[in-house]
């Protein structure tokens, strides 16, 4: 066993030192793998929606040896063969690449299979953030009919009290916020308008 070296912030603080085997491990590479669309869009849908760097996201899933190991046990050959599938390069990290590879050699399963299940983890997270979208979206349209309301009584204050009145300041300064925080919360309903696609 290798002993690491310490680097000591302070007296009674020290660290261990990351080797430079570690600090390569995390280098990235590019990898090229034949996926089916669905697996292709899988990744992508989950990485823009939950605002996952694709590589990360990609490494998350494939540096998990103990599942990785399971799919590998599992998979169907004659069945991965029967999909239609791209050509697609992805950025990922040396320690991914040599996990896939190990398993991919140990088990003598194909590289790409293992990358396509592990992928195909994700489609019960795409499940359930669909369902998710579809409460947020329902959520939206009652905050416009809130926000309707609340503009039918910014109306009414000015016409009662005149724009100079603090409480029609003090509502105008409220409606402000609520435009701001309807924009937002409907800037991100539309961006995740893709998980409905799929």
């Amino acid at each position: 066993m290798v002993k690491r070296s310490k680097f000591t912030i302070t007296e009674g603080i020290s660290l261990p030192l990351p080797s430079a085997e570690d600090l390569r491990g995390r280098q990235s590479v590019r990898a090229t793998f034949k996926l089916s669309s669905r697996s292709i869009e899988a990744l992508s849908i989950v990485a823009v929606h939950l605002g996952i760097k694709q590589k990360s996201l990609f490494d998350q899933l494939i540096e998990d040896a103990k599942s990785l190991s399971l799919i590998a046990k599992e998979i169907e050959t004659a069945e991965f063969h029967a999909l239609n599938r791209i050509q697609k390069t992805f950025v990922i990290s040396r320690k991914t690449l040599r996990s896939l590879e190990d398993i991919s050699r140990e088990f003598n399963a194909p590289r790409d299979a293992l990358v396509e299940y592990s992928i195909q983890r994700l489609l019960p997270v795409i499940t359930r953030e669909r369902e998710k979208h579809h409460k947020r979206k329902e959520i939206l349209r009652d905050i416009n009919a809130h926000f309707e309301q609340g503009l039918k009584i910014l109306r009414k204050t000015r016409e009662l009290l005149g724009e100079d009145d603090p409480v029609y300041a003090g509502l105008e300064n409220a409606m402000g916020a609520c435009v701001n925080a309807r924009d937002n919360i409907e800037q991100f309903v539309e961006k995740c308008e893709i998980i409905e696609e799929f």
